[in-house]
């Protein structure tokens, strides 16, 4: 059995985690959760660590939001569904949620969709729109930037049949 951590281990420990990687609020208090610290002791850690700005949620947010519009390929629903689940208040994660740039949101999603549909075994076309649309669904992005996404594609396959 572990002894339970005093509030001054618990900040040192989380004060040197924040200082390596961006982390919320609520990962810090699960951390303490998991050491059994008391809910009062919890809060007192988590004020310091605030007033210390070594936890901001909203540049935690706006670098989540970041990496996995970037990276790991979501759209706006996805980010916004992790960030609830990270308890972010719903007003930093519109302002992050609306500072995601429309060009480079589209930049993501079109070569996604392209190489999606390479390996999309379909009879048709409306079959494959339909896998496709499904697809980035799952990832997040909205019925209408897909629908837009999809309909300049097949215009560009249109151009080329006629090249």
């Amino acid at each position: 059995m572990t002894k339970e951590k005093t509030e001054q281990e618990a900040y040192l420990q989380l004060a040197a985690a924040c200082a390596q990687a961006e982390h919320c609020e609520q990962e810090m208090r699960d951390k303490m959760k998991r050491w059994g610290m008391a809910p009062e002791a919890q809060n007192r850690v988590v004020e310091r660590l605030t007033k210390e700005r070594y936890i901001d949620n909203e540049r935690y947010a706006r670098a989540f939001v970041k990496d996995k519009v970037r990276y790991n390929k979501w759209g706006r629903r996805k980010v916004q569904q992790a960030l609830w689940m990270k308890r972010i208040d719903d007003d930093i994660q519109q302002r992050v949620l609306d500072e995601i740039d429309d060009e480079e949101y589209l930049k993501v999603l079109v070569p996604l969709l392209k190489q999606k549909r390479k390996s999309i075994k379909a009879a048709n076309d409306y079959e494959l729109n339909q896998k496709l649309v499904r697809f980035a669904l799952s990832r997040g992005f909205d019925y209408g930037i897909i629908r837009q996404c999809l309909d300049v594609d097949e215009e560009m396959d249109i151009d080329d049949e006629m090249d």
